[in-house]
């Protein structure tokens, strides 16, 4: 199946990764304290929230999402400030600040999507985000209809 995914990222046509979907696009992961490899589309590694005081982990509910790069088009029509739903533990570290399209704070600042060419990946679940994730989604589904 990794192979597969490395195949479709290469063919040029949009890819998203949602949850682990976007974790597993990075060199290794601190999940299950093993340092998993992963698939190495970026560098970076996946790595645990640390404990903050009043915040629980894993983080699970509504949290708001800053647009960094307000013209990836998985965003159209989406306004800064949205609130999406998250349920994670982890999250990933990119090494390339210039691929993070959206950040979130919680007990600190974490990429919570990116986007790089084809390439489209959330922390956030998409499915569970009413409106906004439906936009999100329909966003998608037109920009893979253009690349068919």
């Amino acid at each position: 199946m990794l192979d597969g995914v490395k195949e479709f990222i290469a063919s040029g046509r949009p890819f998203l990764g949602i949850c682990v979907g976007y974790q597993a696009l990075f060199e290794k992961s601190d999940e299950f304290n093993s340092c998993a490899p992963g698939l190495g589309v970026f560098a970076g590694k996946v790595v645990r929230f640390r404990e903050h005081p009043g915040l629980k982990i894993p983080q699970i509910g509504w949290n708001q999402i800053q647009l960094v790069q307000p013209k990836c088009p998985l965003f159209r029509g989406i306004a800064d400030g949205s609130h999406v739903y998250f349920v994670h533990s982890f999250f990933p570290t990119p090494t390339d600040e210039f691929i993070v399209a959206t950040r979130t704070d919680y007990g600190g600042d974490f990429a919570s999507s990116i986007w790089r060419d084809n390439v489209f990946a959330t922390q956030f679940h998409p499915e569970k985000s009413q409106a906004v994730g439906l936009q999100l989604l329909q966003n998608f589904v037109e920009l893979a209809e253009r690349r068919a």
